[in-house]
Formats: C-alpha cells, structure tokens, sequence
C-alpha cells in the first residue's frame, strides 16, 4: 500500500526527525524521516518496489551499494541498525540467505537476506553540530548534575577525599569499583559476534580484533 508524507515533524525522544505517512485506506503512521523526503511524497514497503528514498523492503532485494538505515537484524523483529540522525549503513552484497553490511562504525557483518531495511540515509545530520550552551538545557532534558568522584568523600567514592586536589593513585573509576575508561562493554559471548567480518575502529585501540568465527 502506497503512503503519502503528510509532515516531517520533530521528535523530543530521538536525534532524527519523523514523517508522518497517510495510507490509502485512511491510517497514519511514523517512520524516521530520511535526509530528502518532504511532504506530498510517497513512499512504499513492501517485497519489490521501486529502490527510492524512503521505500523499504528486504535486503535481497535492495542494489547493492546503496545507503540503508533502519536495519532489522532478526526477521520481523523491527529496525536496529541505522537509526540515529544523519547515519546509514551500505549494502556490501547480497545472497540468498546472508547480506553484507557496513555500519557507520566501519564494522562490517551479515544480516539476514530476509530481514527489511529503509533506503537512503537519516535526516538532521546537522544534529552532531548542537550546541546546548548551558546547563539549564540538560535540566530541561530531565539530566540532572553528576559529581565529580574526586570531589567527593573516601565513603562515597574510591577517588575520594585526600588533601588538596588528587587524582586518587588509581584509575578512573565508578562508584562501585568498576573501571570507567577504556574498558571495553560488549560482552564476548554475545551470540551475534559470529557474524561480525570485521570489527568496528576505535579512536583508543585501533582496529578492533575481529572475534573468531
């Protein structure tokens, strides 16, 4: 069914900004707003439809080298990839079962061929450049101050307490203990980490091991 984008409108609880879409018989839904589409378009999902700003339809279908956001990575599970403002992933190839991609991270993985993606790339990349200015803007976003841990007192944080100004003869830290910089989150027995080709690069490591297949 062919939907018409009523609006692009702006969304307080995501970085891109949202198109509402009026279908034939009446209902309207929102998808995230890709960078070109304006109001009185129209935009299609489907198993083959025309591969244009906006349409989604499984990744074996989509050209390969095209901009995709929105990825679903178990089939009918919903978008997971690709969703923050002014981002996309690009279609490496395609098979019958298994689809490569290339996220903005410069990791590379299989998807499922089955599984659905939107063409064209996120709306509002000028999100990166914002500026809050000052902190009442964070209070207005529900953000309330942290304190610094080397401020506090020897009971509220391992950093704490000492005389004068100290960086605590350890490093950083969190509350509990745990280490707060460079320690790496992901855990290594995450069932998807079989499928990733190549790891993302990051800023403090380099390129990331790639974990074993």
């Amino acid at each position: 069914m062919v939907g018409k984008v009523v609006a692009i409108e702006y969304d307080p609880n995501r970085t891109c900004h949202i198109a509402l879409i009026e279908y034939e018989d009446g209902e309207r839904r929102y998808i995230l707003a890709p960078a070109g589409l304006t109001a009185n378009d129209t935009v299609e999902s489907g198993e083959v439809v025309e591969p244009k700003v906006g349409n989604t339809m499984p990744l074996k279908n989509i050209p390969p080298g095209l901009e995709v956001h929105n990825i679903e990575l178990n089939i009918g599970q919903g978008g997971k990839l690709a969703r923050s403002a002014g981002t996309s992933a690009r279609l490496l190839s395609r098979g019958m079962e298994w689809a490569i991609i290339v996220l903005p991270s410069g990791e590379m993985r299989e998807v499922r061929a089955e599984c659905r993606a939107t063409i064209g790339q996120l709306g509002n990349a000028e999100h990166q450049n914002l500026r809050w200015g000052k902190a009442g803007r964070m209070r207005h976003r529900g953000r309330r101050p942290q304190v610094r841990g080397t401020a506090t007192n020897p009971v509220s944080h391992p950093l704490g307490g000492g005389e004068g100004r100290s960086g605590g003869g350890r490093h950083p830290c969190s509350p509990t203990g745990g280490p707060a910089k460079g320690g790496r989150t992901r855990s290594p027995n995450k069932p998807s980490n079989r499928r990733i080709l190549r790891r993302r690069k990051s800023k403090r490591y380099g390129q990331l091991p790639t974990p074993k297949r």
